[in-house]
């Protein structure tokens, strides 16, 4: 996996250069309504994917940080351990970063639909990935579920199973969706309902073994 050091994601490039072209073109045949139109579309598509540096900050190795930017909607007890909900917008950078150094153990994707997380189909219908990652002794395990919610463009997903990622690291990119983690019992939160993410910076908490 490679990291996208440019200010724009490379997920970006198509929609921008759309909306660019169709700008020019609505400029030389003055067709007006066109030019305003695609020019607010390139800076929407400029905003969207805006890809920012961020501060990789030292935590101790058994550490957690926000994959995504977002807000805490829901924290649960599970059988397993916790489940946070982490809703993401427009507003928020769309890149996806690993939230410890580890391996991809899985990956599932499912294609589908882009409902409204208020429609009780968005569950079962709309476009979803699953990952499971694990750190380098395999004693730590942690399942993220990424799904959108009404958004343009898919997700895509720059890591393939079996890869090492390193905390922070870019694998992705999702444009307004929610995301789930699956923490287990031997984890200690460090965050609560309402909390602001910035992802690769925010401290979800550490594996306690």
């Amino acid at each position: 996996m490679k990291n996208n050091l440019f200010p724009i994601a490379k997920e970006g490039w198509n929609w921008i250069f759309g909306a660019v072209v169709t700008f020019l073109v609505a400029a030389f045949l003055d067709f007006d309504f066109l030019e305003f139109f695609s020019f607010v579309a390139t800076l929407f598509f400029l905003f969207v994917f805006r890809n920012p540096e961020r501060e990789y900050l030292l935590y101790q190795e058994e550490s957690v940080v926000a994959p995504v930017d977002g807000t805490v909607a829901s924290i649960e007890e599970v059988a397993e351990g916790y489940k946070v909900v982490i809703e993401g917008s427009y507003f928020n950078v769309s890149l996806l970063r690993a939230p410890f150094s580890a391996t991809l153990e899985n990956i599932a994707v499912r294609r589908g639909a882009r409902l409204s997380s208020l429609s009780p189909l968005s569950q079962d219908l709309n476009e979803q990935v699953e990952m499971l990652f694990s750190d380098k002794k395999s004693l730590n395990k942690m399942k993220i579920v990424h799904m959108l919610k009404q958004s343009f463009a898919p997700i895509a997903i720059n890591v393939a199973e079996n890869q090492s990622v390193m905390q922070g690291s870019r694998y992705g990119v999702m444009v307004n969706g929610t995301t789930t983690l699956y923490l287990p019992t031997n984890f200690r939160l460090n965050v609560s309902v309402g909390s602001e993410l910035v992802a690769s910076e925010t401290l979800v908490g550490y594996f306690t073994l």
